[in-house]
């Protein structure tokens, strides 16, 4: 399949994290010779990928002139900017939507990712616990326990050519409601929410309502390459991540 990419790059940090960074804007952290945004554009375009664009601010604007097809100036809102990232590119391709935090992404983790994907599905990457842990021993708590199943979700997303919109409606939503159980209770439905305080929410369930949700074939796709699974939200993530690069 031919992918266009997208990768937001919005996300700000502050206190003794911007510090450290020596940037509040986390996609400009540096990581060995670049930062993590150079990263994900070279691990996209070692893995084929012709087209991508960028959503955010000025300093990113500058940070990646001249290496990408497409910048996209953020808005105030993340709601907002989800929106205009799924827009980048025409919506008759499949479109690969990344986050800028996964300081071990490569562009064999990508290709290896890519070429599991089935076609008009939507996709993320689901790595075990147990392979993460091999990759990252002793690393920061990551992931989440679904029907005992302990799981570690990615950072890069594919949606089908076609999709968009009926993506863009349901995630914008999710978007707003993330930080109140509630909300996500409204979205979900009280089943799911539920059958996941009671720790019997799998993965095949939370596929089939995707599905029915969003009328789209969708896929946890299982044993995906750790690096994609491995993305820095707080400090000690990001130190983590130097002591092991």
């Amino acid at each position: 399949m031919s992918y266009c990419a997208v990768i937001t790059a919005g996300g700000r940090v502050d206190g003794a994290f911007a510090g450290v960074l020596g940037t509040p804007v986390k996609a400009l952290a540096p990581f060995g010779n670049a930062t993590f945004l150079q990263i994900t554009i070279d691990a996209l375009r070692g893995a084929g990928i012709e087209r991508i664009a960028v959503v955010g601010g000025d300093d990113v604007r500058s940070a990646c002139e001249g290496c990408v097809e497409q910048f996209i100036d953020e808005s105030s809102g993340g709601a907002e900017n989800l929106r205009r990232a799924l827009h980048a590119w025409s919506a008759d391709a499949p479109l690969l939507y990344l986050a800028s935090d996964m300081p071990f992404i490569t562009a064999q983790t990508m290709r290896v990712f890519l070429a599991r994907v089935p076609e008009a599905t939507l996709v993320l990457p689901l790595t075990q616990w147990e392979e993460f842990d091999r990759r990252f021993p002793g690393a920061p708590p990551f992931g989440i326990t679904l029907a005992g199943e302990r799981v570690v979700n990615g950072g890069a997303f594919v949606i089908p050519a076609h999709a968009h919109d009926r993506i863009e409606h349901f995630a914008m939503r999710f978007f707003d409601a993330r930080k109140s159980v509630w909300r996500m209770a409204r979205l979900t439905g009280p089943t799911l929410l539920l059958q996941f305080v009671f720790r019997r929410l799998g993965v095949a369930r939370l596929e089939a309502h995707a599905r029915r949700l969003l009328g789209v074939p969708a896929l946890a796709l299982r044993n995906a390459p750790p690096e994609l699974a491995y993305d820095v939200d707080v400090l000690e993530e990001y130190r983590y991540a130097l002591a092991h690069g």
